[in-house]
């Protein structure tokens, strides 16, 4: 096993039978649901049940709860047949020149 291939299992959590998600547009223009099979801090594996073909994936939310106040922001990473990969955008205020974000 290669040392990439081990860093990125060491922080990962898989999901025995997935968590049921949504991916929803920046402008709320779609929605798509659809299983998180495993995750990490920077990103996540999803399992699309809904097609995705001619969306905008380049940048989207990626619903946690059912109530939609846990989301994260995501782009397109890679596809694979029904699964997809996602990376998670930082959300960090930008700080002001000259300082260190915290």
């Amino acid at each position: 096993m290669s040392l990439n291939t081990e860093k990125r299992k060491s922080g990962r959590v898989e999901f025995s039978r997935g968590i049921d998600v949504h991916m929803v547009a920046i402008d709320g223009t779609w929605r798509r649901a659809c299983v998180m099979l495993d995750v990490a801090a920077s990103e996540a594996k999803l399992s699309v049940t809904e097609p995705v073909e001619g969306l905008s994936l380049k940048e989207f939310f990626l619903i946690l709860s059912t109530t939609g106040r846990a989301f994260r922001r995501c782009e397109l990473d890679w596809i694979n047949g029904e699964q997809i990969g996602v990376r998670f955008l930082e959300t960090q205020a930008k700080s002001k020149k000259g300082t260190v974000s915290q």
